[in-house]
């Protein structure tokens, strides 16, 4: 599995494996960051891809000091489950 990867000219985290992409769409206004939506391609559904995905851009948006807004029901459930990105 690769890195996540922060595609800011797409305002996108993407996390490519196995040749399909999982995306994490977001916008930025001053010092908050909206997750706006995430996709997993059916063929990486149930194998932690999407999970992986989110740590990584809720890792990077908190190293960037950004505050996180999910308007994305994944986003929103994973923070729900992982005390370390509540805040």
């Amino acid at each position: 599995m690769s890195d996540v990867i922060d595609n800011q000219k797409d305002s996108r985290f993407e996390l490519a494996v196995d040749g399909a992409m999982a995306v994490a769409e977001y916008r930025i206004a001053g010092d908050t960051i909206y997750f706006t939506h995430t996709e997993t391609p059916w063929a990486l559904q149930g194998r932690g891809i999407a999970s992986a995905l989110m740590r990584g851009a809720l890792t990077s948006a908190r190293a960037r000091g950004l505050k996180i807004v999910p308007r994305c029901s994944f986003v929103a459930d994973y923070i729900a489950k992982h005390p370390e990105f509540q805040s």
